[in-house]
């Protein structure tokens, strides 16, 4: 298979010092140019009728990093970055970004010079902790501050990187019991987080503890990320083709089961699966789930002995009253995604006639 060039994204940590001060500086001219382009963004489709595009900027912004400590790439790049958003979330006015704001300084890859475990831009020197080789020609990337007011610098390079993948063919049905369940009857689970720290996190937020609350969810985040991806490497690795059930975790965070489907980071897991299957070659696809719970894998259809409705959400093994096959739920469920992305079976329940 001919390799072909990829964007990753490679991730360090600054070291702490006196150079957070010089980024807490470089963050406030940010936010300053940020500010500038959502007023004046917002004036002209007031006034006007017109949305400024990425063009319309740079004779407006030109000249302005004689004024401020960050170059006229950087100004550039902020200026693109906020078209982008607003057309994303198609608002005529974004967020004002202010002293709350996390720090964000994006940069282009030719205007940083990097020498071992330092990076600099604009002559200011920026050691990090570099605990893996970057590869691939640098393109953009950014410094960005976390919640705990901690800096990291990110690097967008582009890379010939092409890893193998496994020859499984599965379909995988997302939970809460179980975060992921493959077709193949291999199970992922983890601890609920949330459920595990929220005593402590209530106790540190009545005892108003704010960097002790800030840590604890860094360290719920950092735990949650650490799973999906450990997940979602295991399953590109080891797999040709994935079919993931389409489930809505933003419907299901409106009932009674709202903090478990949060803490279950569905969608990361997605997220993570989607990119890293064009880094493996493999396919990731997406499918309706409906029926998948109550349709017999086997025969096709839904008997009348399937769990239906909230009140059989506590049954987890099921007999088919048509072909007598015994079900484990959630492994019944996965096969039948697989069965719908294959086109085997049809997502109403009924043999398809193809």
């Amino acid at each position: 298979m001919k390799s072909e060039k990829q964007m990753l994204t490679y991730s360090y940590r600054v070291k702490d010092g006196n150079v957070a001060n010089k980024l807490n500086q470089l963050a406030r001219a940010t936010n300053f140019v940020w500010n500038y382009c959502n007023e004046t963004s917002f004036n002209a489709i007031k006034q006007r009728g017109k949305f400024l595009s990425k063009y319309d900027f740079r004779p407006l912004t030109k000249g302005a990093s004689k004024e401020l400590p960050i170059n006229s790439q950087t100004i550039q790049a902020i200026s693109d970055e906020y078209v982008t958003r607003r057309k994303q979330f198609k608002k005529i006015k974004l967020k004002w970004r202010g002293r709350k704001s996390l720090g964000w300084i994006p940069f282009n890859g030719q205007t940083i010079k990097i020498v071992n475990d330092v990076v600099i831009y604009d002559g200011i020197k920026i050691r990090f902790w570099k605990h893996r080789e970057l590869l691939g020609n640098i393109k953009t990337g950014s410094f960005c501050q976390d919640s705990r007011g901690r800096w990291y610098v990110n690097f967008q390079c582009e890379v010939i990187d092409k890893r193998p993948h496994g020859e499984r063919k599965i379909g995988i049905d997302l939970g809460l019991k179980d975060k992921a369940i493959c077709s193949d009857g291999i199970k992922y689970d983890r601890e609920n987080l949330t459920k595990k720290y929220e005593v402590r996190l209530a106790k540190y937020q009545r005892a108003h503890k704010k960097k002790q609350v800030k840590n604890l969810h860094a360290k719920i985040k950092n735990k949650r990320k650490d799973f999906s991806h450990k997940v979602s490497n295991e399953i590109c690795s080891t797999s040709e083709i994935v079919i993931v059930g389409d489930i809505s975790a933003s419907k299901l965070a409106k009932t009674r089961m709202a903090k478990s489907v949060l803490d279950a980071g569905w969608s990361q897991l997605t997220t993570m699966l989607h990119y890293k299957a064009i880094r493996h070659g493999m396919v990731v696809k997406k499918v309706s789930e409906k029926w998948s719970t109550q349709t017999c894998s086997y025969c096709g259809v839904i008997p009348e002995s399937a769990p239906k409705g909230i009140s059989a959400l506590g049954v987890r093994n099921w007999k088919c009253s048509e072909c007598e096959a015994i079900h484990d739920r959630d492994i019944n469920a996965a096969r039948n995604i697989f069965n719908f992305g294959a086109g085997r079976c049809a997502p109403t329940g009924s043999l398809s006639l193809q």
